[in-house]
């Protein structure tokens, strides 16, 4: 395999400008400025992979990056997707970048606020606005959740080429959308409305589209491409070949299946010991189920590892792609999850009303168009562990999300880089990599500066420590919130998911939160809570009034 530069020299041979162009494109290619691609999963459990502690679900072409690479296991998200992707295109936290809440569900006090905008707000830029001024080619596509107008889309925003789905969600064989209020999902191609390619799996589809864009291109220019799978995102649906694929191999329950990926997570380096863990309020025992509810649910799990197969084989499409192009040795790669596993049990949830009964849902139809499932607590709660809950929340379940970097040559090499790093150190990563500055300001408007930090020097080192020992990470969505300051932990939840105080974790000890130690440690505590306070005020937190979230 060839190397790649340093990223040093790479930064500093690339510090000027590049005029757009002809002669522009020859300097570019001449300079060797990386390609950078961006792959997002929706809701990946966190041991899915088998680089990750799984082995279940065949994902050779990510366990391969993966192994190549460098884990990264202490990457931190939002507790559901358009935070997360506002943070990793912006580079700052989603209450300054607009999405403090989720659009669907801002609260009546939220609205109009600064920062709970629903879409990317005035504040910030993206880091494909600046790539593409810088000369780069930029493409995206797959699931936006930024803003659904013109104005806020993913043209709007520094995408040279875009096939985007505006929504959180659609059906993946067709434009079904995620419930009765938006009953057709949206999607947008270059700025203008489009229409879905009737038939087409969406995993397919947006690596075939990304696949075009990049051919497009042909080695013109550098590229930032930004795949967003919306798989595995419900409702959950599958090829019918996949799924028979894995017909039989979840039959012995969600229990096996957590012990088996606990265990796996403990031979992957992941965890160093057993450690307890919390199961979620809805959890119950896979031998309390009569045969009929297992087989029902033993399906659920099937469609859900065929949905990541199918990711994996395109993944494995576009790499055998760029590797025919000649690109992949000079591209540089971040795959990530947009948060945990999701396992709220939606099919109960007011937001549906009678949405889901529409569907077919029988055992033999379930996983194809026209139907309509999750996979709920218990399979999320397996693939989590010892991780507590699921997306959402502001426990590890929730935020605690897969990662992993990867460039050609020796670097990595499999490394597990246990710093502490979030989703907000993304966007100054690329643009390290790429010697772009992040502005001030824009066409007379202050932009916010970034709050993350580059994860480049893991590459050359994955000990590195990328933010300060005392560093504070805040969260906060729908009123549930978080502070973590080194191996410590404070989060607030209320019941049934917590006990609507603030309670205190040892991470190192206990990363599965299961000991309070609020108690024993009341000093620390409350300077945790006080530094949660402080990062709330700073970004602009708007704490709901009354029910919020799902």
């Amino acid at each position: 395999m060839v190397v790649l530069c340093s990223l040093t020299a790479c930064v500093e041979s690339n510090r000027t400008s590049v005029p757009d162009g002809a002669a522009g494109d020859a300097i570019e290619r001449s300079a060797r400025r990386p390609n950078l691609l961006v792959i997002v999963v929706d809701d990946l459990g966190y041991s899915d992979l088998g680089a990750f502690g799984g082995g279940d679900i065949e994902t050779p072409v990510l366990d391969r990056l993966a192994n190549d690479g460098v884990r990264l296991a202490s990457f931190y998200t939002a507790p559901t997707c358009s935070p997360t992707r506002a943070a990793l295109l912006t580079g700052t936290d989603p209450h300054i970048a607009g999405l403090g809440n989720m659009a669907e569900l801002l609260a009546d006090n939220q609205r109009g606020k600064p920062g709970h905008e629903g879409y990317l707000n005035e504040r910030v830029v993206s880091v494909a606005t600046l790539l593409r001024e810088a000369g780069y080619f930029t493409a995206m596509t797959g699931k936006w959740h930024l803003g659904v107008q013109r104005q806020h889309g993913p043209a709007a925003h520094g995408f040279t080429r875009s096939f985007a789905l505006l929504d959180g969600g659609a059906g993946h064989f067709d434009d079904t959308g995620l419930m009765a209020a938006t009953p057709v999902a949206q999607y947008r191609e270059d700025g203008e409305p489009a229409a879905w390619p009737g038939g087409r799996y969406s995993s397919d589809f947006y690596t075939d589209r990304m696949i075009a864009y990049l051919r497009e291109n042909a080695g013109r220019k550098p590229f930032f491409a930004y795949l967003a799978f919306s798989a595995a995102h419900w409702p959950l649906q599958a090829p019918d070949a996949l799924m028979r694929k894995y017909q039989g191999r979840y039959d012995e329950g969600w229990d096996v299946l957590r012990d088996g990926r606990r265990a796996g997570l403990r031979r992957a380096g992941f965890v160093e010991r057993e450690v307890p863990f919390v199961a979620p309020p809805e959890y119950r025992p896979w031998t309390t189920l009569d045969p009929g509810q297992q087989r029902v649910e033993a399906r659920k799990m099937e469609i859900y590892a065929a949905m990541v197969d199918s990711v994996d084989q395109n993944l494995g499409r576009l790499m055998e792609e760029l590797e025919r192009s000649g690109e992949l040795r000079d591209t540089v790669i971040v795959f990530m999850s947009d948060n945990g596993a999701e396992g709220t049990p939606l099919e109960k949830s007011p937001l549906f009303g009678d949405w889901i009964a529409r569907f077919d849902n029988s055992l033999d139809n379930m996983g194809r168009a026209g139907s309509y499932v999750f996979y709920g607590p218990n399979w999320a709660h397996a693939t989590t562990a010892p991780g507590r809950h699921y997306k959402s929340h502001v426990a590890e379940g929730g935020i605690h999300a897969p990662a992993f970097l990867w460039r050609a040559g020796p670097a990595g090499q499999g490394a597990i880089a246990r710093t502490p790093v979030t989703v907000m150190d993304i966007a100054p990563t690329l643009l390290e990599l790429a010697g772009v500055a992040h502005p001030g300001s824009r066409e007379g408007r202050a932009i916010a500066p970034l709050r993350g930090r580059s994860l480049g020097p893991l590459f050359e080192q994955p000990t590195a420590r990328i933010h300060p020992v005392d560093a504070g990470f805040g969260v906060e969505l729908f009123g549930r919130r978080a502070m973590r300051e080194g191996d410590w932990k404070a989060l607030l939840e209320p019941p049934p998911f917590g006990s609507g105080r603030w309670e205190l974790y040892d991470l190192a000890q206990d990363p599965g939160e299961a000991r309070d130690l609020a108690a024993q440690q009341p000093e620390l505590l409350q300077r945790l809570v006080g530094r949660w306070r402080e990062w709330a005020e700073e970004v602009g937190v708007v704490l709901p009034e009354g029910q919020s979230g799902y």
